[in-house]
């Protein structure tokens, strides 16, 4: 039955007008995901207006090709200017803006490339097979269980100070005060606004990212290029394809990573950005070399990157399934579902099958056109980086600006990405990690929202959230040894170098 299905999207994207859409919708997602503030859900955004008069499968399979192409195209500016195109790559930061000064520029954008076309066609295997049953397993997850996953992956903050822990942990919490700014989700009443109408909604996340990555480092490189100090890169950039050698340690992170984030899309509302968070986490805290991360290990480029990519394929299960956008982007999609008249739902896959299986069978054209439009792009990517520095940071700040007025329309936005530059100017000023911030400002809100719902259902029994199911309880425990293997690794790492541990 799924081979008859299969064969019947196959039929319908095995026609000029599919692979021309699937092409035009990979170039513009990746442009749109190089681009600091224009990501994959206002790509797709753009083009929605222009599916009318497409066939519903058509318009759904360029929509598809954007929400690909922009997953991955924010990982090149993410690695050549340390500031992250999407909110999913602000992990890729962390080591592929590092292995770019190391001269290692190729290593870490073909690495990227791979794990993301790697990631996507995993994400679409298990479209193929496993929608319905990944669409229960969403099922299962309620508000204890993604209060749960929230805490497991905010215990990543403990590994991010590196030697000092506490600093990791203040980080994270700076991160989750900021992300409780606006109206409280259940009394509805504002919160730390001081009567500011823009802050009613709390802070973007772009202009906030923006801000402490982009901003707070080209204020970095300005006094670099004023004090004629190193610039930018310690060695000359190779760009050439990585061996076989450097790829084959890449393989194994990239495949359960990738299975993590066909799983974490499936769930609705945990996204791209948690998915590359977690298994990020997850890679430095069961790798031999752990302190490795951070300076310019391939694999915390290839991990991120394969989790968010198929997150794509993991995030249509609920879409196509139940009718539950699981991101953004889904949400878009939601509306060209609806703008063409077809509901979706399990009656879909009954009565018009072949939308959802040429969606799925699109999904492997896309990583595969995926590949060879990464490649033109980041040739010219590198070209752009090599142009006067002085000029390359106004052009950087100016789209920075740029993106984050056209996110909100708002000019207040420009201020708070200025003002979170200066934040992290501070943050780098005392040590603290930028990544722990935007960790616990992503997954605080899905953590307090969540823990709220299962009190409510549980009538305030503390107990009840924390042993509601198998599921919560096995995450909790999970984050409680995290944290504690975190300290003790701390401690171990303090008594190898014979000093006290900063706690």
């Amino acid at each position: 039955m799924i081979f008859e299905y299969f064969m019947s999207g196959l039929d319908i994207v095995l026609n000029w007008n599919s692979i021309l859409a699937i092409l035009f919708g990979v170039a513009w997602g990746t442009i749109g995901g190089m681009i600091p503030g224009i990501n994959a859900t206002i790509a797709m955004a753009l083009l929605l207006p222009f599916t009318w008069g497409m066939e519903p499968a058509v318009a759904l399979m360029m929509l598809s090709g954007v929400y690909c192409g922009g997953e991955y195209g924010g990982s090149i500016p993410a690695i050549l200017i340390g500031t992250p195109g999407t909110n999913a790559a602000a992990a890729t930061v962390l080591d592929g803006y590092e292995l770019h000064k190391q001269g290692k520029t190729g290593l870490a954008l073909f690495s990227s490339l791979n794990a993301s076309v790697f990631g996507g066609i995993v994400g679409a295997t298990a479209l193929v097979f496993l929608a319905i049953p990944l669409a229960k397993v969403a099922l299962a997850f309620g508000p204890a269980e993604y209060f749960a996953l929230a805490a497991l992956g905010l215990t990543m903050i403990c590994s991010l100070g590196e030697k000092n822990v506490f600093k990791g942990i203040l980080a994270g919490f700076l991160g989750i005060l900021v992300s409780t700014v606006g109206f409280d989700p259940f009394a509805g009443v504002p919160r730390f606004t001081f009567d500011i109408l823009s802050l009613a909604s709390g802070f973007e996340m772009v202009p906030l990212m923006m801000g402490l990555y982009a901003i707070t480092e080209m204020f970095k490189q300005s006094q670099a290029v004023v004090g004629n100090d190193g610039f930018f890169l310690k060695a000359q950039a190779v760009t050439k394809f990585p061996t076989w050698k450097e790829t084959k340690p890449l393989v194994f992170p990239a495949s359960w990573a990738a299975t993590l984030g066909v799983i974490i899309g499936a769930m609705p509302g945990a996204g791209a950005t948690a998915a590359a968070f977690i298994s990020y986490s997850e890679a430095k805290r069961w790798s031999k070399n752990p302190d490795s991360f951070g300076k310019g290990n391939p694999i915390g480029v290839a991990v991120p990157e394969a989790a968010n990519n198929a997150v794509t394929g993991g995030a249509l299960v609920p879409l196509l399934a139940l009718g539950i956008p699981g991101s953004n982007s889904t949400a878009i999609m939601l509306g060209a579902l609806m703008i063409h008249n077809v509901a979706p739902g399990p009656l879909l896959f009954q009565k018009t099958p072949e939308i959802p299986y040429s969606i799925f069978v699109s999904l492997f054209f896309a990583n595969f056109f995926l590949f060879f439009i990464g490649y033109l792009c980041i040739k010219f990517a590198i070209k752009m980086t090599n142009i006067s520095k002085p000029a390359l940071i106004a052009v950087i700040i100016a789209l920075v600006f740029t993106g984050s007025f056209a996110y909100s329309g708002e000019v207040f936005s420009m201020g708070v990405a200025l003002s979170f530059g200066l934040f992290g100017l501070g943050m780098r000023y005392f040590g603290l990690p930028h990544t722990a911030t935007v960790l616990g400002f992503v997954l605080g809100f899905i953590m307090e929202a969540n823990l709220r719902r299962a009190l409510i259902i549980s009538e305030g029994n503390y107990s009840g959230v924390f042993a509601s199911s198998a599921i919560s309880s096995v995450l909790l425990s999970l984050a409680i040894v995290s944290v504690v293997f975190s300290f003790y690794r701390g401690y171990k790492a303090s008594q190898k170098s014979g000093k006290t541990v900063a706690l």
